[in-house]
């Protein structure tokens, strides 16, 4: 460019436009002549009070908005800039000019058609984001459009009320979003689900993670489903998917994205190159959720072990990337310190916690068998979480063990005696509760919780017979009891919760399918049918143990 040209381009940034308006017909003017000259598309950044912030210069197609756009993505709903752009050959807003009126939260995003010949501006067409509600098809597609379009003007006709435009904007954002009080504290997070197979599972699975961020302390404001053929190798959903998504987060005010799978470690830095906001999935909610139940030094340990092996592979993008993940949901216990230190300190820690954990389990190796020396038979409490195994532990002994309508709400194994009606005393064990998909890494650090369960004479499965996604969750922990050797072990199955069943015969029909038993652990007269039956099953077990070898195999 000429040195003229380059003045012209300083004066730019020291033009000011009044607040009400979009543009003037002078600067309007001086872009359009200036990138007809240099056959250039020229942009500015205008601030709220008419300030240009940046003069951008791009090509004949194009302009690239600076990064310094994203640093105000936390002030407000809208970032307090307007971007206004030449155009060279009259093309409507472009879908990057659109993405980056939505990605970069823009008040508006306004193109200048330059006339070929004379080098004045033509019309200028402009665009706003629209607050939304939460409106998608099946398929999960939004069914609002997320874009207003201004009606094409020449500049001199503009008569938009730009200030009144944005306020009303963001006041109607305030709206659909709720009015957060200035004590709740929750961060706000938009759910997405992406399948390859049927919606159904899909939309139990966005269920069940939907009582997880609840149970987690978050405050769902949208859920997405997405059907694609595979999944995109790179950011999971697809990048135009992700667009729309972010997108969303802006019209409802989220604070982060939960996905309902778990992202490798180059999705996670792919998702977080397009967006500021922080990025969570299935597994890092779920220790997260372990991170705030965890009560004693030993759970404390065992999440903190699972957390560093989780977020170990991941510390090769650790930077700002990887710091939007810090603190609040998804970023307690070692997260807060751990995600920046280098990966032999992570190493030596984990190390370090597996020794623990190995003390862990000598110690419940020598209480195991202080009481098989004491011959009393173990039976354990398995099953889905929030099944009510710490509500049933309470009613069948009477304690105070602590139980919430909380996903994982115990995580820390707890022992009772039992006498059963023919007096015999055992031991009842609450175990921690079980779900679809738990984190290999921490399924592995509660290992010696649930080497608990390895001694157990009798595991009573206890499911929600409430739930309609019953049947799933007796797979789930069928599987995980596979997976952990302990399948072998007699199993009572239990339908908990039946006092919330209204269909008794359906009840009965699901009893007699499972050969299980209905109760409902917050009416004691129920409990009775179980503990026969624990006291049977126990009889049982420990004739057949006295029996010869041979009679023993024949049975």
């Amino acid at each position: 460019m000429k040195a003229n040209q380059i003045n012209r381009l300083e004066k730019l940034a020291t033009r000011r436009v009044p607040p009400t308006e979009i543009t003037t017909q002078e600067l309007a003017r001086q872009l359009s002549e200036l990138s007809h000259e240099i056959k250039r598309q020229v942009g500015v950044l205008i601030d709220r009070k008419g300030h240009v912030e940046h003069v951008i210069v791009g090509d004949a197609s194009r302009i690239v908005l600076p990064a310094q756009a994203r640093s105000r993505l936390a002030e407000s709903r809208f970032n307090g800039l307007r971007c206004l752009h030449t155009h060279l050959r009259g093309e409507p807003l472009t879908q990057d000019d659109l993405t980056d009126l939505a990605l970069l939260r823009l008040d508006l995003m306004a193109v200048i058609d330059v006339d070929p010949k004379t080098g004045l501006p033509g019309l200028v067409k402009a665009a706003h984001i629209l607050p939304t509600t939460s409106i998608h098809n099946e398929n999960g597609e939004s069914l609002q459009p997320q874009y207003q379009f201004l009606a094409p003007k020449p500049p001199s006709q503009l008569d938009v009320d730009f200030l009144d435009l944005i306020e009303s904007l963001e006041a109607e954002m305030a709206r659909n979003r709720g009015a957060r009080k200035a004590s709740d504290t929750r961060e706000r997070a938009i759910l997405v689900s992406v399948t390859t197979d049927g919606l159904t599972f899909a939309r139990e699975s966005l269920a069940e993670l939907r009582e997880l961020a609840t149970s987690g302390g978050l405050v769902v404001l949208d859920e997405i489903i997405q059907r694609r053929p595979r999944l995109d190798p790179a950011t999971l959903v697809g990048k135009g998917k992700l667009d729309e998504i972010i997108i969303n987060c802006l019209q409802f005010g989220a604070d982060m994205i939960v996905f309902d799978r778990e992202l490798s470690p180059g999705q996670v830095r792919a998702i977080n190159a397009a967006t500021d906001l922080k990025i969570l999935d299935r597994s890092q909610l779920i220790l997260d959720i372990f991170a705030q139940r965890a009560q004693t030094s030993e759970g404390r340990i065992q999440v903190e072990l699972a957390q560093l092996k989780y977020m170990l592979p991941r510390l090769s993008g650790s930077g700002t990337e990887m710091s939007r993940l810090m603190g609040g949901i998804g970023g307690r216990g070692p997260g807060e310190t751990k995600l920046e230190v280098d990966r032999r300190r992570v190493r030596d820690r984990i190390t370090h916690l597996e020794q623990q954990i190995d003390k862990v389990r000598e110690a419940r190796t020598q209480r195991r068998a202080q009481r098989m020396r004491r011959e009393m038979p173990v039976v354990s409490i398995v099953g889905y979480t929030n099944a009510g195994k710490s509500t049933l532990l309470n009613a069948l002994t009477q304690s105070k063990v602590t139980a919430e309508q909380k996903m994982f709400a115990t995580l820390d194994p707890t022992s009772r005696r039992l006498r059963l009606p023919q007096e015999q005393e055992i031991i009842v064990n609450d175990t921690v509760g079980f779900i679809r998909d738990l984190p290999k890494d921490l399924l592995a650090a509660f290992k010696a919780t649930l080497e608990e369960i390895e001694q157990s004479d009798l595991l009573i499965h206890l499911a929600d017979a409430s739930s309609p996604l019953l049947e799933n969750q007796l797979q789930s922990v069928e599987r995980i009891l596979e997976e952990l050797e302990l399948h072998q072990i007699p199993r009572l199955l239990v339908f908990n919760k039946c006092d919330l069943v209204e269909d008794k015969e359906q009840l009965a029909n699901l009893c007699q399918t499972h050969n299980a038993l209905a109760v409902s652990a917050m009416d004691r007269k129920t409990l009775a049918p179980l503990t026969n039956a624990i006291e049977l099953r126990l009889l049982k077990r420990q004739e057949l143990a006295e029996q010869p070898d041979e009679e023993r195999a024949e049975s």
